[in-house]
């Protein structure tokens, strides 16, 4: 397992962050997803042999937020 933590701009308020966890629990390979508003970040458990960060992080901007690397 892997761990990241990646920078959103973008979050307002609290249905963006469920927004943001709804779509990165619903992508293959991740294990645990925490979105937090302040900071505006996930830390994101994944497994590697299934996604990787970039895979991660378009999906994150798929869903229309932008991602601080």
């Amino acid at each position: 397992m892997q761990t990241a933590i990646i920078i959103i701009k973008g979050m307002t308020c609290m249905g963006c962050v469920n927004s943001v966890k709804a779509v990165l629990k619903n992508l293959s390979g991740i294990a645990r997803a925490e979105v937090t508003l302040e900071p505006a970040q996930a830390s994101i458990q994944y497994d590697s042999n299934n996604i990787n960060i970039d895979q991660i992080k378009e999906a994150i901007v798929d869903a229309g937020f932008e991602v601080i690397n």
